[in-house]
């Protein structure tokens, strides 16, 4: 007879313990769930970012731009072939340096 007392008082005890434990793990998991989102959202903010600089990027370092600003904002120009000058050394033996 006490033993089946016994038996009832585990279950008792025991059952609501483990809804208290299925309810917090399911807490958990959606807490869990809500940052996953976040997280992904702040990362596809920062590949969406990362494009738009790549992209700046290539736009200011290509030849077009650059020989733009080079004659419209410094006022250079660009020097024909024929106006350099080519100096080169010879050594004693007609090693170039």
């Amino acid at each position: 007879m006490i033993k089946k007392y016994i038996v009832l008082y585990v279950m008792a005890v025991t059952i609501p313990l483990f809804l208290g434990l299925l309810v917090w793990q399911s807490n958990r998991y959606q807490n869990l769930t809500r940052e996953l989102v976040r997280l992904e959202q702040a990362q596809a903010e920062w590949i969406e970012s990362n494009r738009r600089l790549v992209a700046l990027i290539s736009e200011y370092s290509s030849a077009q731009r650059i020989n733009d600003v080079a004659r419209n904002q410094l006022d250079l120009i660009q020097m024909p072939p024929e106006s350099f000058l080519q100096v080169r050394i010879m050594g004693g033996e007609g090693h170039e340096y």
